[in-house]
């Protein structure tokens, strides 16, 4: 038995030298064990991390290549990511216990490794491979290392219904506004690379709170498939390059609110500005014709166009503008073949290069007091003569509701949708033009429940309102006086500031 022994485990034939060789085992052993419950350990602790990443929306970025399904792949790529560093903490860990061992291991080069992997059924040899194989990191790849991404710069055709929005710009002070959503699908979708400030983003209008638009534009820096197009001047692409790249009208419309929808893309040059780059901006205003006298407006409309000053017809802001002069080449009044009972819904088309803040909405304020005989055609031109008429009148815009930013003009811009995604596009659009008309069966069956009320008894009972002609309403300051008072205010503070100046100088 001692001979079977010491050939066993390769010591001398020897009692004591045999006990000190069980002793080692012994503890090799134990250590062994210890190591492999070290392991299980960790393997179960990342198995329980990947399950919280699988649920994490984080934004660590993933590899370069951007597939086509963007919105599951990028979920992907970011789990793939983070299992990495997981790996990582496992390695590392993994590392200590291997160097652990050598130690054991090289404490007595007369015990055989395999038969201290036999006692405790775990195999060091694969384990020192599975590490080795685990920590190999790729050329040029370091699980902390920031990713450089390909993006391309490109424009976006939004539209929105702007009813619950507080305009679009996010700078408003209430929430929610469209541009808002936008970056929080842009987020959501891991099409944004970086921050929006370093997206060279800028938008075509900064419509107010209700006002919807079918064309609104924005242009941004966003991930591609494509590489090597971020930087380029080029505002075309290849129909394979157009099918091989990201659908952006997919990805964000399943991800933003009902009422906003991303109609088309497009790829830019980098010098293009959403909003310097428009050549012109159509609105459209709604409403019902009633008694309103369309022959008077339509001839005060036509007063309109061309160049002029429209101080007195926007809410002025003598901080930031101190030209008014905008020019508008159209501004028709026509219907729009809708009709609801005896009612006719009619539109007002108005196109220019540019507006004014509350432009639009002042000059169809205007049209409609003249629509109802409150005011003459020529009160157009007395007001559009800022010589003589250099104090804006008091009165109140048209609603915001009916009003659209209906198109904006660019040149050599082709918005691109895909078949697929238009389609989708097509049959949400029907969707909710079906849920809002059966809205308005629903109130239009609550007026068929309703006597019908003699008109002639409520109009003798009722008080007319008086108008005040525009020319005799109260006035808000001019132009130079708001900038006088700007003046003022700027000097005011700047006055104790300078007087501490020089009384430091003086003392």
């Amino acid at each position: 038995m001692a001979t079977e022994g010491g050939l066993r485990y390769g010591v001398q034939d020897h009692p004591m030298e045999v006990s000190k060789g069980h002793d080692l085992v012994a503890v090799l052993q134990s250590q062994l064990a210890s190591i492999g419950n070290r392991v299980e350990e960790l393997e179960k602790e990342n198995e329980r991390l990947l399950s919280r990443i699988s649920r994490c929306r984080c934004s660590k970025e993933e590899d370069a290549t951007f597939p086509s399904n963007a919105a599951t792949s990028l979920e992907g790529a970011l789990q793939e990511d983070q299992q990495n560093e997981l790996h990582a903490a496992e390695n590392s860990e993994l590392a200590k216990i291997s160097s652990s061992n050598h130690l054991f291991m090289s404490s007595s080069n007369s015990v055989k490794q395999d038969e201290i992997t036999q006692a405790n059924g775990f195999h060091v040899e694969n384990t020192a491979k599975f590490i080795k194989h685990e920590s190999r990191e790729e050329p040029g790849h370091h699980p902390r290392t920031v990713h450089h991404f390909a993006k391309r710069y490109i424009a976006l055709k939004i539209m929105y219904f702007g009813q619950r929005f507080y305009g679009f710009a996010s700078e408003a002070q209430m929430t929610p506004t469209v541009e808002s959503e936008i970056f929080k699908a842009l987020e959501r979708t891991k099409l944004l690379v970086g921050k929006k400030e370093d997206s060279h983003y800028s938008r075509c209008g900064r419509t107010d709170k209700g006002v919807s638009s079918t064309g609104q534009v924005i242009s941004l820096y966003l991930r591609s498939c494509l590489k090597g197009v971020g930087a380029n001047s080029k505002s075309e692409e290849s129909t394979s390059e157009e099918k091989c790249e990201i659908d952006y009208v997919k990805v964000l419309n399943k991800v933003l609110p009902k009422d906003i929808r991303v109609l088309g893309w497009c790829p830019v040059s980098t010098d293009f500005h959403a909003r310097f780059s428009c050549l012109s901006r159509e609105y459209r205003y709604l409403f019902w014709k009633g008694n309103l006298d369309i022959v008077a407006m339509q001839e005060a409309a036509k007063k309109f166009i061309g160049e002029h000053d429209f101080r007195n017809f926007c809410k002025m802001d003598a901080a930031n503008v101190n030209n008014y002069k905008r020019h508008i080449t159209i501004f028709d009044i026509s219907s729009s073949n809708k009709r609801f009972s005896d009612n006719e819904l009619w539109a007002m088309t108005i196109r220019g290069s540019a507006f004014l803040w509350h432009q639009v909405r002042c000059m169809v304020a205007v049209l409609f007091m003249i629509g109802q005989g409150l005011e003459s055609p020529n009160i157009v031109d007395v007001l559009l003569d800022t010589d003589n008429t250099w104090r804006k009148p008091q009165y109140n815009m048209a609603p915001e509701l009916p009003l659209i930013l209906h198109f904006c003009k660019f040149e050599s811009v082709n918005f691109i949708c895909s078949s697929d995604a238009s389609r989708v596009l097509h049959e949400h659009l029907k969707n909710e033009f079906r849920s809002y008309m059966m809205q308005a069966a629903i109130f239009h069956e609550a007026l068929g429940c309703l006597p019908i009320p003699d008109g002639s008894s409520a109009e003798a009972g009722r008080k007319k309102k008086g108008h005040i002609p525009l020319m005799l309403s109260p006035t808000e300051p001019s132009y130079d006086e708001r900038r006088a008072k700007l003046n003022a205010k700027a000097t005011h503070k700047s006055l104790p500031n300078y007087l501490d100046k020089r009384n430091h100088e003086a003392n």
